[in-house]
């Protein structure tokens, strides 16, 4: 099948091709016809699958057949919101991409930038808004931007959006668009429980539904390992890893923005160029960093989740745990990193001994265990006992209530997650 049999336009077939892609992928092949028919569509396809594409294209397809006014401004009629400040760019980016011989007009807004100069974009008319939900509802409530006569909707990644507490926005928006409109769901993963919210809060009428690939499993293109090890010893070890591997670039993760900091500090001190990305750090801060990482300028990017979601590098060799995420889910999306669009990769899990709880529930998830590896000097001390994982919120509590400056996800009292509103 080509991109020529599903039904879209010439103008978008030869932005498709001036791209480099001559085929579609599976989760393209089935969902673009489905929006195209107008349907309510939820579809589920691991990261680097092409679901941008998914939406993307049928979405533009439609919109192009609307007669530009002549005067007066643009209503936006189409609102994609995502989760993050990096996927929004990324995926504005394909709109751009894919929108060049179309007179359609779109717009990427997020916080964490001066919001004057999105209210004076919105003001010049714009057919599709890319948005983070917290500066979505910000504009809305200067009067920058009429939602009223948007006729598609979509929620990339609407899993995250719900895991990471955007409900509230989520709502407050859905309350501000018209009832007649098509809704599109676009995520890695959908366990039941957020089908069942979903359907409950956008009233899909009857949604098609896709899942090109198993729930909430890694892709086979990711080798994938485990390096038991001493918590103290991690660093050395991954330094160790990054040298002797001459490894160029390399994704690693951890769970707080402090430690993300604290690694970088390390990792430079070793040698190794390192920049960390999490939501304390500015968006221009964020960018650099990232053109620095694709260009080669550092090898490592150390990061939270939230700041690496919708992180989109071509042939990202090697992805790093150095500590395991606590919620399992979120292991498939770190790992998802490497590995897309049918490339391989070599996802590797630093893991002490108070994580194999958190190792253990991952691989219930996976219904597989992850292969263990062994580097010789860096096995573990069996005497060392394991110690809980104490969450933001335990130690919070333990702090007497204070702020414990550790959290991805909050911000000062804001009920926001931190830094993408």
């Amino acid at each position: 099948m080509s991109f020529k049999t599903l039904g879209l336009s010439a103008e978008i077939l030869r932005a498709v091709e001036e791209q480099g892609y001559r085929e579609p992928t599976p989760i393209q092949r089935q969902a673009i016809p489905m929006v195209l028919s107008g349907r309510d569509l939820m579809a589920s396809a691991q990261t680097g699958t092409g679901k941008t594409a998914g939406f993307t294209l049928p979405l533009l397809q439609l919109l192009s057949k609307h007669e530009q006014p002549v005067k007066g401004r643009r209503p936006v009629h189409a609102l994609i919101l995502t989760s993050t400040r990096e996927l929004a760019a990324q995926i504005g980016e394909n709109v751009d991409a894919y929108s060049k011989y179309l007179r359609l007009r779109s717009l990427v807004v997020f916080g964490g930038v001066s919001i004057n100069p999105q209210m004076m974009k919105l003001r010049g008319g714009v057919d599709i808004l890319v948005a983070t939900p917290g500066r979505l509802l910000d504009l809305e409530h200067q009067n920058a931007v009429d939602l009223s006569k948007i006729e598609i909707l979509v929620l990339d990644e609407a899993d995250r959006m719900l895991d990471m507490g955007f409900i509230h926005d989520i709502r407050r928006v859905l309350a501000k668009l018209p009832a007649k409109r098509q809704n599109l769901l676009f995520s890695a993963t959908f366990s039941d429980d957020i089908k069942a919210l979903a359907n409950k809060l956008l009233l899909l009428h009857n949604p098609a539904s896709v899942e090109v690939s198993r729930r909430n499993t890694a892709s086979e293109q990711i080798e994938q390992s485990v390096h038991l090890v001493d918590k103290r010893r991690k660093r050395e070890l991954l330094s160790q890893m990054i040298g002797a591997g001459d490894w160029k670039q390399v994704l690693v993760f951890n769970r707080t923005k402090h430690g993300a900091n604290h690694l970088a500090e390390q990792l430079n001190k070793d040698g190794i160029t390192t920049a960390a990305i999490h939501g304390n750090k500015s968006q221009g801060a964020r960018t650099r960093a990232l053109a620095d990482f694709k260009e080669g300028k550092i090898r490592v990017l150390v990061a939270t989740d939230i700041a690496a979601r919708g992180l989109d590098i071509d042939q990202l060799p090697h992805v790093v745990n150095y500590e395991l995420p606590n919620v399992p889910k979120d292991y498939v999306h770190r790992i998802g990193r490497t590995g897309r669009a049918e490339r391989t990769g070599e996802a590797i899990s630093l893991v002490c001994v108070d994580e194999h709880k958190l190792l253990r529930n991952i691989e219930r998830l996976l219904k597989r265990e992850i292969p263990r590896i062994a580097l010789p000097g860096y096995e573990p001390d069996p005497t060392i006992k394991a110690k809980p994982i104490i969450n933001g919120r335990q130690r919070q509590a333990m702090r007497g209530g204070g702020n414990s400056g550790q959290r991805e996800n909050r911000s000062g009292g804001n009920a926001r997650p931190q830094g993408e509103g």
